[in-house]
């Protein structure tokens, strides 16, 4: 059986497993402005999607500022049906880096 992303002609995306994440590749990550203000408003929501997400900013943009959170471990994007629906992977960043993620939003 297919996947639903392979089923809806969208790929699945690929998140790194919690040993795999690197504190320098979280700060990078966190250190644009953009990419600070999708992670501030994940904190808040259980999920939503790059359309909400995207400030009405270019597609091409947007993807790589996806991009980026999702390969630092700091966002995980599911397809549903030809959405993308993004959630800040707050347990797992919790559970390598305690209190990190909670402090630079405490910040904010």
């Amino acid at each position: 059986m297919k996947s639903p992303g392979i089923m809806s002609g969208m790929r699945a995306y690929t998140h790194p497993n919690s040993e795999d994440l690197v504190l320098e590749r979280l700060l990078y990550a966190l250190s644009d402005p953009v990419r600070m203000g999708i992670v501030r408003h994940l904190a808040g929501v259980a999920e939503a999607s790059c359309g909400e997400l995207d400030g009405g900013r270019p597609k091409s943009s947007m993807s790589h500022h996806f991009r980026v959170l999702r390969d630092a471990g700091l966002v995980h994007t599911r397809n549903v049906g030809t959405t993308h629906m993004n959630s800040l992977r707050s347990e797992m960043l919790d559970e390598r880096f305690p209190g990190l993620l909670e402090c630079i939003l405490r910040q904010s």
